[in-house]
């Protein structure tokens, strides 16, 4: 199970440009990438509760994070790509292994990019039936869906090793995504890896 932003697919750029086109809308000053980085792991609410000032009413980050859902499905493909040997590294795991996207985004996108990006692949994002991560309950989902009994997550933050330890899962963090490697080993995450290719041998 894989993680998406910051791990298979390079979004920052399009979240930070649909970040501050919400923000703008609403007359807040916008964000720079290292700051929406910051922000994410948790959900869009908790970007959008990021990105705005901190007098910000709940209510009102409502209000944003309505707009910026609307302008991100609209603009979430224009500069994301997937990582460097990332699409390799996945069709050389689909030869052995089930594999399948769990994401905090909301589940259309992730949905959405999935269908372009690595079609025929099981994607679950946020939704209402199950709390987002660190609840293991995505990945028990994702899990039912493949019908595997075990698993092992790869992400790029503290919530996605976090995740997979809940889930009783070896965890697999990844270096080239939105947090720096002294904070992935923080978490203690099983595995570190620095290049895709590095994910058969683990996997193995």
């Amino acid at each position: 199970l894989f993680d998406m932003d910051g791990t298979v697919l390079d979004t920052i750029q399009d979240l930070t440009d649909s970040t501050n086109a919400a923000l703008a809308h609403f007359g807040y000053p916008a964000r720079t990438v290292k700051e929406v980085c910051s922000y994410l792991g948790n959900g869009a609410w908790r970007l959008i509760r990021g990105a705005v000032p901190e007098t910000v009413t709940d209510e009102k980050v409502d209000e944003v994070l309505a707009y910026y859902q609307v302008y991100y499905k609209a603009h979430c493909q224009i500069k994301t790509k997937p990582y460097d040997g990332v699409l390799e590294a996945l069709a050389d795991l689909q030869k052995d292994f089930a594999v399948a996207i769990v994401s905090n985004k909301p589940d259309s996108a992730v949905k959405s990019l999935c269908a372009d990006y690595f079609p025929g692949m099981y994607a679950l994002g946020e939704n209402p039936s199950c709390p987002r991560k660190p609840a293991p309950d995505m990945l028990y989902q994702a899990m039912a869906a493949l019908g595997v009994e075990k698993c092992i997550y790869v992400g790029d933050s503290e919530v996605d090793i976090r995740t997979a330890q809940n889930a009783g899962m070896t965890s697999v963090a990844v270096s080239w995504g939105f947090r720096d490697r002294e904070a992935l080993l923080s978490c203690a995450p099983d595995h570190i890896i620095d290049v895709p290719e590095k994910l058969l041998e683990i996997f193995e």
